[in-house]
């Protein structure tokens, strides 16, 4: 299963590259769970291209530039450029079964820290300082004077 997720993942933005909308429809699921962190009417977020109401005109305009297999959490970074304008983006995309997108978590211009946090009780009380935390993985494309910081704890 190591690398199916992303795999999958990858698979999607090819599809979505190639205006392949039968194979977007074979890797995500019907009912797929969305959420959005940014400005709303952003030209290219992530529902516009899923749902065709957008499409990538340029493909050089929109770059994947890394995707990271976090187990059942696939992480990807990248920007697009519009108006002669950079937008960075994190999509975390949550696949079942290594088989089908049941969720994406989208953040336009947010800088995003993903953190596991390992449960010993039955009490949540967690900070990125609690040795109970490890940083996974953080987004590097933001510009991190300007932008809102968010946690994503797995």
């Amino acid at each position: 299963m190591e690398g199916q997720n992303k795999k999958i993942v990858c698979d999607l933005y090819k599809a979505l590259a190639a205006r392949d909308t039968k194979s977007v429809h074979r890797l995500l699921a019907p009912d797929i769970d969305w959420w959005f962190h940014g400005p709303p009417a952003h030209k290219y977020n992530l529902m516009q291209l899923l749902t065709g109401s957008c499409v990538i005109e340029d493909t050089d305009s929109f770059k994947v530039v890394v995707v990271v297999d976090l187990g059942s959490m696939v992480v990807a970074e990248g920007y697009h450029l519009y108006d002669n304008q950079k937008t960075c983006w994190v999509h975390a995309w949550s696949v079942e079964n290594g088989k089908i997108i049941t969720q994406v978590k989208e953040y336009l211009n947010t800088s995003l820290t993903v953190f596991s946090y390992t449960k010993s009780s039955n009490i949540f009380l967690a900070s990125p300082r609690s040795p109970k935390c490890k940083n996974v993985w953080q987004s590097k494309l933001a510009d991190n004077a300007s932008v809102p910081h968010l946690l994503l704890v797995l």
